[in-house]
């Protein structure tokens, strides 16, 4: 059975480019603006999900990432809290 993937991306600029980033999967991607680097995320973390189901771990590696299923679709986790901290080396 075919499930949805819901992920969360990404974008920083960086340069000239957009770098998309998918955090939980360790996926990224780029464009020359926002919507192009979202697309091009969004392959890459659908190529890197074809690679990981036909090596029979898909579910597996979606778990270690911090995806849960809810009504049948993987969902990333949503922060209740995210904040820049600071600390001195």
């Amino acid at each position: 059975m075919r499930r949805r993937v819901v992920f969360r991306a990404e974008v920083f600029q960086e340069g000239e480019l957009y770098v998309s980033l998918c955090p939980e999967l360790g996926v990224s991607s780029f464009g020359e603006d926002v919507p192009t680097a979202q697309r091009s995320l969004q392959e890459a973390v659908e190529a890197f999900l074809e690679g990981c189901e036909s090596l029979g771990t898909l579910d597996e590696v979606l778990e270690e990432s911090g995806f849960v299923l809810e009504d049948g679709n993987w969902v990333s986790r949503r922060p209740i809290s995210e904040e820049l901290l600071v600390t001195s080396s």
